[in-house]
């Protein structure tokens, strides 16, 4: 578990490849901010859980209320980072008094559905691994080529994640067992339950090719009062590549709840 910082608390959800370390970039840009707590999915090494095949999705929720526990936390923001939306949406909705703020970072919306290309490696998660990984820089670096200003900066940053990446590595099964559970649920409902405030955020929709801008913009229609706010430079990995600026958005939405509700219980008060 990564658990750093101080003030406000944010509990991040990894995404389809459920580790923490991946995150590690953003994570460490937002502890500067908030009491910033993440984790790797059940399942995966080191994550803590081992699911119950019983219980499906609901293993993500039971824990994540260990992770609230073992961190001490009654109360907290919570952001999804893509995949990890749909486990943050779905805790907002069915346990409220412990959900203050939600983010869902370039998560799919409700209804989303992989594409040819990403359904060939659902189907054949080993099997399709070699071919993803090389094809993983072609799709990736016309983001990566945006949103740093030299070669060095692109090369540094694939060496980087490369490594980060090699020392925590993701189980192909469970990613694409995860999304195949995911198809199976309808998350609309959950959309219309959520009574926090909710950003959610995205990279510039031409240089997003793992999720569309615009599922992710369905939110803003489906959770009331939903805000927007966009990662100019980047695509889907904006939390990796734009990490400073990630955390300023998502910090400042975060501190803005601490405040005002600082302001209520004084005003109350007197």
């Amino acid at each position: 578990m990564y658990s750093n910082g101080s003030g406000p608390p944010l509990i991040v959800v990894p995404g389809i490849q459920g580790r923490w370390e991946w995150l590690r970039p953003p994570l460490d840009a937002l502890q500067r901010h908030c009491r910033t707590v993440s984790y790797s999915l059940g399942g995966d090494f080191g994550a803590g859980w081992r699911n119950d095949p019983s219980l499906g999705f609901e293993n993500y929720l039971r824990q994540l209320d260990q992770v609230f526990d073992q961190a001490g936390i009654e109360r907290a923001a919570l952001c999804g980072s893509s995949y990890g939306g749909f486990i943050a949406l779905r805790y907002a909705a069915t346990r409220p008094h412990r959900v203050s703020r939600l983010i869902l970072a370039s998560s799919p919306s409700p209804g989303w559905k992989p594409n040819p290309r990403q359904s060939g490696y659902i189907s054949r998660p080993w099997i399709s691994t070699p071919a993803f990984l090389a094809t993983a820089p072609a799709r990736l670096w016309p983001e990566i080529d945006a949103a740093f200003d030299s070669a060095s900066e692109r090369l540094a940053f694939c060496a980087t994640h490369m490594l980060r990446v090699f020392m925590a590595p993701a189980i192909p099964s469970l990613m694409a067992g995860r999304i195949v559970e995911q198809q199976s649920i309808d998350f609309a409902a959950d959309c219309a339950s959520v009574t926090c405030p909710t950003l959610v955020t995205s990279g510039e929709p031409h240089l997003d090719t793992v999720v569309p801008v615009a599922a992710t913009r369905q939110y803003l229609s489906l959770i009331p009062g939903a805000k927007y706010a966009m990662i100019e430079r980047t695509g889907h990995l904006g939390l990796l590549t734009r990490p400073e600026t990630f955390a300023s958005i998502v910090a400042g939405f975060v501190e803005r709840t601490s405040s005002a509700k600082r302001e209520l219980l004084d005003a109350r008060h007197y």
